[in-house]
């Protein structure tokens, strides 16, 4: 009886080990469809494209876009660059708000709060300049909410009227619903800063 040998060509076992290899990296960036890196669609959508940009900022339409981690609530890091959020001024990551008695981190809970509220959606920076720390001063949106407007209405954020008053009615809104900073007792973050 005659066996029947099977001979893999080099290229062959290539592929093979290649296919395994973006299986497994798609598994592990959480990739509900691995196949949709060999069969991706010749055109690439604008919004698709804007996000996936390695760079994080097209020349061409000046917009910094992606997942981004917060620093505190008024700096985020999209892709490596620092972006400060324009017109408002949030507390300190060690600031503490309330009296002597009653105190409470409202620094950390300001940046826990848009940590939870952005979670794991992209965000879409407008850049404006460049602030005294070289960070992007930016207007941010996650869809098409105001990421500034969002922290000024939950009190996690004050309008810094020194540079802008776009916020004012937000923070209005706020201080009457007693939410967030507003809740208790605190120093705005500018006075803060200077002790």
């Amino acid at each position: 009886m005659a066996r029947k040998v099977v001979v893999h060509s080099n290229a062959k076992r290539l592929v093979q080990v290649a296919a395994v290899a973006i299986l497994a990296a798609a598994t592990l960036t959480g990739l509900k469809k691995a196949s949709q890196w060999w069969r991706a669609p010749r055109e690439v959508p604008e919004t698709m494209a804007v996000a996936a940009a390695p760079a994080a900022m097209s020349a061409a339409t000046n917009v910094l876009a992606g997942r981004s981690s917060v620093i505190d609530a008024d700096t985020l890091e999209v892709h490596g660059t620092r972006i400060r959020l324009e017109g408002v001024d949030a507390p300190e990551s060690s600031q503490r708000c309330g009296t002597a008695d009653k105190e409470w981190a409202c620094g950390q809970q300001a940046a826990l709060a848009l940590s939870n509220w952005i979670a794991e959606r992209p965000v879409t920076c407008h850049p404006k300049g460049k602030d005294r720390y070289q960070r992007v001063l930016a207007r941010c949106f996650v869809g098409n909410d105001d990421l500034q407007a969002w922290l000024v209405s939950n009190g996690w954020a004050l309008a810094y009227r020194q540079y802008s008053t776009d916020y004012v009615a937000a923070e209005q809104h706020a201080q009457a619903a007693r939410v967030g900073m507003w809740r208790s007792e605190f120093v705005p973050p500018w006075e803060w800063r200077k002790r």
